[in-house]
């Protein structure tokens, strides 16, 4: 686990830390692809209202709030970057073989054991 850091340049850049613990390849059964709308265009498909059109593709990640899983220990196993809400999500294996995403507590890292319950 190396952390990085950066030479100041600027007073944006003072404190800069990256952390190489983040992995950016999502977990294939966990990742879904959500139909945009026609933004900008009407019922034929034409362009109505500029600059609205276009946008970068982007993969949803199925997070786990509620976390219904009582008394069951679970492993981080990546930490990775989620491009719909700009936080960090955690990959995490459960004993019995599930894998699910949470947000990422800023305390954890890789291979940090969670339990969810009371």
């Amino acid at each position: 686990m190396a952390i990085h850091l950066y030479k100041t340049s600027t007073s944006s850049t003072c404190n800069g830390v990256v952390d190489s613990q983040v992995k950016s390849n999502p977990q294939n059964n966990l990742i879904y692809r959500q139909h945009h709308c026609s933004k900008g265009h009407n019922s034929r498909g034409i362009i109505v209202v500029g600059h609205r059109e276009g946008g970068h593709k982007r993969l949803y990640r199925k997070i786990d709030f509620q976390r219904n899983e009582k008394d069951l220990y679970g492993r981080i196993v990546t930490i990775e970057y989620d491009p719909n809400r700009k936080a960090y999500i955690c990959l995490i294996h459960y004993g019995d073989g599930e894998k699910i995403y949470i947000l990422h507590p800023r305390w954890a890292i890789i291979r940090d054991t969670i339990v969810s319950g009371t």
